[in-house]
């Protein structure tokens, strides 16, 4: 076979293992079959290699998802809120949160952070309720925002 990626003429083959990563989680999968490419490094798994590959990265995924949706619901719980007055205060959908812990959809970052520094300083949520989101923008200014805001200014 020869190499996808540069041309070589002849791949070898070899077995290999592959650590994927995801979300602070690792898992190595043992002895993956492959040709490489001894020019450049490229490889090519066999069918049957890449299939576990594919399964242990959706598992991966999965349990990355499991664990931040159970440490979403833990934490609120804690804070002793519903999903509903937790959604309000973060400014959320009335649907997101549930979402976010039954693993549908993956939270944003920042919400995940700032649910760990709640959870560490449980007395920092009376602040963060008392801080009004609907008077924050909920978009970029667009040119027109702008200009309705420089003529405002100047009246």
């Amino acid at each position: 076979m020869q190499c996808p990626a540069c041309g070589y003429p002849e791949m070898e083959e070899r077995t290999e293992n592959e650590t994927l990563s995801y979300g602070g989680q690792s898992v190595t999968i043992q002895n993956l079959r492959g040709e490489f490419c001894p020019s450049c490094g490229e490889g090519v798994w066999d069918t049957e290699s890449n299939r576990r590959l594919d399964e242990a990265q959706t598992a991966l995924i999965r349990s990355v998802r499991s664990e931040m949706s159970a440490n979403i619901k833990r934490i609120r719980k804690l804070l002793k809120l519903t999903q509903a007055k937790l959604a309000e205060n973060f400014g959320l959908g009335p649907l997101a949160l549930s979402r976010y812990e039954r693993g549908k959809t993956p939270p944003p970052i920042l919400l995940v952070k700032v649910l760990q520094l709640l959870e560490k300083h449980p007395n920092l949520f009376e602040e963060l309720r008392q801080m009004d989101h609907r008077a924050m923008p909920t978009r970029a200014p667009t040119r027109a925002d702008v200009a309705v805001y420089r003529n405002r200014a100047t009246v």
